[in-house]
């Protein structure tokens, strides 16, 4: 297989399978009595949209490129089998189920092709205002590069990071991103490092779903750390758009290194820091007092 398989093609028609995905999911949001809420063995929600966004991309994904798919609505395959793999596709076809059942708009469609351990192309889709974010870290045609926001009725807008140097100068503030459900005490304990050590002011705000990492991908917050629990299909799509506006996904230790993908048994993802401006020295600002 061509190492480099992402071709302007590619991503149109990806763009337009997770709108379908996206619009499966709004005829069941439209019908509160047609959710179908179970729980599988984590506890964890599953409604009828999820599935009917796995339906569409699972019917959809092969006729682009018909390499492996990992989905969260799908059996996982051992890792025996799958740490051969070196292009995949790694899909959540509804981020953010618990935002779904409670209405507040804010779950998502990830899709993400997956290359050697690293998301190379991501498009996560917001269904409830048809907005799409796409993020392409490497193309066939250098013009294909980047990350882009499209809103419907208009051209796809490029997306870029703020720069934090300048902010940190101006000692404006520091836009925090956290979660509405996963608040911990080794996230108020980095909240108080923060504000020792940032010249400016910060903020917080919460949302749901990779969300968080669209908005730091279009320079509206500079950081999200993640301290409790994700799985890969979580972040991956998410990772893609903010890498190609210019920011980073890293573990949450010291050495903040990459965040990587299907390398151990399970699917589950170390703590991390999705960072606006990787130009920014994080590890100064993050070092442990």
């Amino acid at each position: 297989m061509d190492n480099n398989p992402i071709s302007p093609a590619l991503i149109a028609e990806l763009v337009a399978l997770a709108r379908r995905a996206g619009d499966a999911i709004m005829a069941i949001y439209a019908q509160e009595d047609s959710y179908d809420i179970t729980h599988k063995g984590d506890e964890s929600p599953l409604t009828a949209a999820d599935l009917a966004a796995q339906r569409v991309i699972a019917a959809g994904l092969p006729g682009l490129l018909d390499v492996p798919i990992i989905s969260e609505e799908a059996a996982l395959p051992d890792f025996s089998v799958r740490q051969g793999w070196s292009n995949y596709w790694l899909v959540d076809p509804l981020d953010g189920t618990k935002e779904f059942i409670a209405r507040n708009g804010q779950f998502t469609v990830n899709i993400a092709l997956v290359q050697q351990g690293r998301p190379l192309l991501g498009v996560v889709h917001v269904p409830t205002s048809d907005t799409t974010y796409l993020g392409v870290l490497a193309a066939q045609q250098p013009e294909s590069l980047g990350a882009w926001k499209y809103t419907a009725g208009h051209s796809p807008q490029a997306i870029r990071v703020r720069d934090l140097e300048a902010r940190a100068a101006a000692q404006l503030p520091l836009t925090l991103l956290l979660s509405h459900r996963h608040g911990t005490q080794a996230t108020s304990e980095l909240l108080n490092l923060l504000e020792r050590r940032w010249p400016g002011p910060i903020e917080t705000c919460n949302a749901g779903s990779s969300l968080k990492f669209c908005v730091i991908a279009e320079g509206l917050a500079d950081f999200y750390p993640r301290l409790a629990p994700t799985s890969e299909w979580d972040t991956a799509a998410a990772q893609a758009v903010l890498e190609a506006a210019g920011g980073a996904v890293v573990e949450a230790v010291p050495a903040l290194n990459p965040l990587r993908y299907n390398s151990r048994d399970d699917i589950l993802n170390p703590y991390f820091y999705a960072l606006g401006d990787s130009r920014f020295e994080w590890a100064d600002l993050l070092a442990a007092p």
